[in-house]
């Protein structure tokens, strides 16, 4: 997309000036030291950066120009240096002194930053917090200690204080689980949305009766993409992808809803290792998931006149 036109701006130029008072903000949390598999996914938000040349700022399909949408990328919180431990209190820290005006777009990374983002935003306190996940994985592993990890952080928000019965997955894989991690999300009151509901009832469905359901309940909805959530042939950079998963069109109609909803405060997008990347097709997807959610921001900020919701 890089052109000399300026009738073709670009995602990299518009996220590159860095307005005042944003509506969105994009966030860098470049660890991924919590992966048991060993991952250079801390990567990822320096590589995103420079493919958002590739994508121009409209979005053809909703009819929606991010050039109306304030941006900001406020680059990296410095952790891909620490181990797990220093890194997770970095990004902590971080977290707790976010003002709660823009919505906020993390890259990871891996998983594990959902826990620690989760429980220190500054927006509600765990307890009225909602949580959507896109994921292959339910990520219920009991883990022998308190430490940060990206298999088991369902099960360690909830011991955290996080009410099961506001956690919705969607896009959980068939062959990625164990039944006895399905048979616990079930008995908590998770609600869960497979593959096979998402072909049978669609995915603006699933995503709109999610968001509907959550929405009395809680004060705040985050939402955490796990890149995995997609078909194997379409992120072969996810260790966690399967065959069978969502197609990227799909997960954008997705986070376009989630964007556009006035209770979301903020969106992860994690698990994607550049260095095992295919022709870039898993980065692809990163750019287009995080850019369909800033076209649902800017959906959501035309309904309301630009005034935070």
């Amino acid at each position: 997309m890089s052109s000399d036109d300026p009738s073709e701006p670009n995602a990299a130029e518009w996220l590159a000036r860095n307005l005042d008072q944003p509506d969105l903000v994009v966030q860098g949390v470049p660890t991924s030291v919590a992966s048991p598999t060993g991952s250079d996914a801390w990567q990822a938000p320096a590589a995103l950066r420079r493919l958002l040349t590739r994508f121009s700022t409209f979005d053809g399909e909703n009819a929606v120009d991010l050039e109306s949408l304030r941006a900001a990328d406020w680059g990296d919180w410095l952790a891909s240096h620490l181990d797990v431990v220093e890194a997770h209190a970095l990004i902590e820290r971080a977290a707790e002194a976010l003002p709660t005006r823009p919505v906020y777009a993390f890259v990871g990374g891996d998983n594990s930053i959902t826990r620690t983002l989760l429980r220190n935003l500054p927006h509600a306190p765990l307890a009225r917090f909602g949580l959507v996940t896109f994921d292959a994985r339910h990520d219920a592993r009991e883990l022998p200690t308190d430490r940060p990890s990206n298999a088991g952080q369902t099960r360690q928000l909830i011991e955290d204080g996080l009410a099961p019965e506001h956690i919705v997955q969607i896009g959980i894989h068939g062959f990625a689980n164990s039944l006895p991690h399905r048979a616990w999300c079930e008995e908590q009151g998770i609600r869960i949305a497979t593959r096979r509901m998402i072909e049978e009832h669609g995915i603006r469905r699933v995503v709109d009766e999610a968001l509907t359901y959550l929405e009395p309940e809680v004060d705040a909805i985050y939402v955490d993409c796990d890149l995995s959530v997609l078909d194997r042939a379409f992120a072969p950079a996810c260790p966690g992808s399967r065959p069978g998963g969502l197609d990227p069109r799909q997960l954008a109609a997705a986070l376009v809803r989630c964007g556009a909803h006035d209770k979301v405060v903020a969106a992860d997008f994690v698990e994607v290792d550049p260095i095992r990347d295919v022709a870039q097709i898993t980065m692809m997807g990163l750019a287009h998931a995080l850019l369909s959610f800033a076209a649902g921001v800017a959906i959501r900020r035309a309904r309301t006149g630009g005034e935070p919701t």
